[in-house]
């Protein structure tokens, strides 16, 4: 790979920073075309088409956690790989990686297909929505191969320390969905089917573009049928980091999903509400994002390389990084709140105010800790110790996110607001956990790869 995807040398701030921007942008332009799928609906279709989107995306949310928790694990093994400077460990992963993500996302379409219609019974999902929020989730599921093949493609590339690549494919992913949406939305008048029709083409055309990219530019993996092959010892290396990482992005979407069922309780509009808050909170939460994927990878590739003082100075600084600007985004989001849940539905006004009081309570301080959380959390899953970042999402979700919830809600009674206040205490317990073990240095002599062997 080109010396500038070395991400072992040079300055650690200036590093990160501009390792971390391609990714901020691509996790900006995603971000925005679900954003986008959200705001042609509730122009067009409505409320009722933004509680069924928003009940549809819960299970979305899920499916897309096991697949990038899953190819987390390459990330984070091609990363070690290249500061060990080991190029057939680098081919076997990434052969292995595609392998197994094909497999999987097969799983998964059935599982989804399968199951998404009792989980909105469950949910209680409103039931001016339940048809569309439907045919919404049955065509997601169809696409799920591409989401699965996507992001295999663009965790690997992180491991090799280019971030750009991944930029490029989803801008072009992201202009596709707008004009489908406007068209399929819009002119052909298909409703949440036309906004769910957009997202898979989208992802698929990405995909093939990702593809038609790496064999031009002479990746490491030439994608001929023969190549896809499971390598044991790579599979194990890399389920043990994306096992638990896909627990921990599971269990906190189940999570969500289970804190819009209680929100269905109190009416289509708070549905619709608590959707758009979410989607705005999850946008605000995309520089922290990437700053923690840039954490992973660079302090995959100098475990790889045992720079251990490295490590510990790139998580450092990427909290500190994270922390500044998570402050300057909530202070935008606090002081155009109303502005900003008015681009998706200027009309309702029991939506518009709902969705202020959701912002003001869950992306305000409590987003400052949930940036040193998810540091904490991308610092043990590039070391390959995924599974602290499980136990510190089983604390956040299970533990605090919905007991508290539901204690405020229906037993203390104050409604709504109560769920909220659930989800914005959650990061605390964690963020604790995270900086204890960081702080313990237990982690300095972990290694997923036997680097007296690779080192050159």
């Amino acid at each position: 790979m080109k010396e500038k995807q070395d991400l072992t040398t040079g300055n650690v701030s200036k590093t990160l920073i501009l390792f971390a921007l391609p990714m901020l942008l691509a996790n900006l332009l995603q971000s925005f075309y679900s954003i986008v799928d959200m705001l042609v609906i509730g122009r067009i279709v409505g409320e009722t088409g933004l509680a069924a989107i928003s009940n549809a995306s819960m299970i979305s949310f899920i499916i897309n956690s096991i697949c990038i928790g899953v190819t987390m694990g390459g990330t984070v093994l091609v990363a070690q790989f290249k500061g060990a400077n080991d190029e057939q460990g680098q081919s076997e992963t990434v052969g292995t990686l595609f392998t197994i993500s094909l497999i999987a996302s097969l799983i998964v379409t059935i599982l989804g297909l399968l199951v998404y219609q009792p989980l909105f019974r469950l949910l209680n999902v409103p039931a001016v929505s339940m048809k569309d929020a439907c045919e919404y989730m049955q065509i997601i599921c169809y696409g799920t191969v591409f989401v699965f093949g996507y992001n295999a493609v663009c965790s690997i590339m992180k491991g090799f320390g280019d971030s750009k690549s991944p930029l490029y494919f989803i801008a072009i992913a992201t202009l596709v969905n707008i004009v489908l949406d406007v068209i399929l939305v819009g002119s052909l008048g298909m409703g949440t089917k036309g906004a769910a029709y957009a997202t898979i083409f989208s992802q698929g055309a990405s995909l093939l573009i990702s593809i038609i990219h790496l064999k031009r530019n002479n990746f490491i993996f030439d994608f001929k049928v023969r190549h896809f092959a499971i390598k044991r010892e790579m599979l194990i290396v890399i389920l043990k980091v994306g096992l638990p990482t896909a627990i921990q992005m599971v269990v906190v979407n189940i999570s969500y999903l289970m804190i819009t069922g209680m929100l269905n309780h109190f009416g289509v509009a708070v549905a619709a509400a608590s959707g758009v808050g979410l989607k705005v909170n999850t946008f605000a939460g995309m520089p922290c994002s990437a700053i923690g994927q840039a954490v992973t990878a660079m302090v995959g590739q100098n475990m790889g390389a045992n720079h251990i003082e490295r490590v510990k100075k790139t998580t450092e600084i990427g909290m500190y990084f994270n922390i500044m600007i998570t402050l300057i985004v909530i202070l935008f989001v606090q002081i155009f709140a109303r502005q900003v849940i008015m681009l998706f539905n200027p009309v309702n006004q029991e939506v518009i105010e709902d969705g202020i009081l959701y912002l003001r309570i869950c992306c305000g301080i409590n987003s400052l800790i949930y940036a040193v959380m998810y540091t904490f959390d991308s610092f043990a899953i590039g070391i390959g110790s995924a599974n602290v970042a499980m136990i510190n999402a089983l604390l956040d979700a299970v533990i605090v996110r919905l007991p508290v919830s539901w204690l405020l809600a229906f037993i203390v009674n104050i409604g709504f607001s109560g769920v909220y206040i659930g989800q914005a205490v959650s990061p605390l317990l964690p963020a604790i956990v995270g900086l204890f073990y960081f702080k313990s240095r237990v982690w300095e002599s972990k290694r997923l790869i036997n680097h007296s062997e690779n080192e050159k």
